[in-house]
């Protein structure tokens, strides 16, 4: 008998004992990479369904299919029928016929949410206005793999309250994490998301949340400093109105000497140089966002894997 679907929606949808297994794969694959051939998609498809543009996970999902023995077949609104109003229940049922899973780029999370419940086949979220758990996922990833845990460290967000902001609040609440999220006012997270997570770190013992309107409060011995543009996809005609919020909240040389001794920078790219970080930051001895960026590939073969195996016979 065929099994549900194993979609991947938000981090939680990946239980925090798996994460562990799924990082040693990835950490596997990455030393493998060049050396061994890998068939665990061998002979299927994935669709990227791309309503939103894309650099670094179309192109990381597109190769790690390939790697792994598969292939992809890329679908934008531009491209398809869902550009003229063909409904995503529609869509959805079509491709569960082609394919054997679909990775989603796209606005709201009830798009999403949408895809998963029409489809027969599991459904990865590679972004929504709400979550970004792919990134998040690599971002924890690149942390397990500097500093060989994720335990015991002090993570700080600095900037938007936006889907990166509210999937580090999912992270944090699952795996019990230590974060501090700096947002200017009016710029603050999901409230539901952060009492969920305290929620959550209450039941597991460990793990703290808090906000705060300071870069500084929150930079503090941190190991950990993450960021994101300050306007968002569909949010470039606010660009100039946040950049006037967002002043003091970029993560500078100073912002930076007010962590650890050794701490990293993240970023999920693209950035804009001089706005929320500094040019000497991105591409200084701190920074990790090149890294970060090759470890999309690594941590997205395992997230296809985990959703494609376990929704298989």
């Amino acid at each position: 008998m065929t099994r549900a679907p194993q979609d991947f929606l938000t981090l939680g949808d990946v239980p925090a004992a798996e994460w562990p297994r799924l990082f040693d794969r990835a950490t596997t694959l990455k030393a493998q990479r060049g050396k061994v051939r890998h068939g665990s998609l061998a002979g299927l498809t994935i669709a990227l369904v791309f309503e939103k543009p894309s650099t670094r996970t179309r192109m990381s999902f597109q190769v790690a299919a390939f790697e792994l023995g598969g292939q992809t077949v890329e679908m934008s609104a531009t491209t398809s029928q869902l550009g003229r109003g063909e409904p995503i229940q529609d869509t959805a049922r079509i491709l569960s016929g082609y394919c054997h899973a679909i990775v989603v780029r796209t606005f709201g999370q009830d798009r999403i949410a949408e895809f998963a419940r029409s489809a027969t086949i599991p459904v990865i979220n590679g972004l929504s206005d709400q979550h970004h758990p792919c990134q998040v996922a690599t971002d924890l990833f690149t942390v397990r793999e500097h500093f060989g845990a994720l335990d015991g460290l002090r993570y700080a967000w600095i900037g938007d309250g936006n889907n990166m902001a509210c999937s580090w609040i999912e992270a944090a609440g699952l795996l019990g994490l230590d974060l501090v999220l700096a947002c200017p006012d009016g710029f603050a997270p999901d409230s539901t998301l952060v009492a969920a997570a305290r929620d959550a770190q209450q039941r597991l013992g460990k793990g703290s949340l808090a906000l705060t309107t300071d870069p500084v409060e929150a930079a503090t011995g941190a190991h950990v400093l993450s960021t994101d543009v300050w306007a968002s996809m569909g949010q470039e005609d606010d660009a100039a109105r946040r950049r006037a919020a967002f002043a003091g909240f970029c993560i500078d040389a100073a912002l930076v000497s007010r962590a650890a001794a050794n701490a990293i920078v993240l970023h999920c790219l693209p950035a804009h140089r001089g706005e929320e970080i500094s040019g000497d930051v991105l591409d200084g001895p701190r920074s990790l966002v090149w890294v970060q960026a090759e470890n999309q590939l690594h941590v997205g073969k395992v997230l296809l894997e985990h959703v494609v195996i376990r929704s298989r016979v």
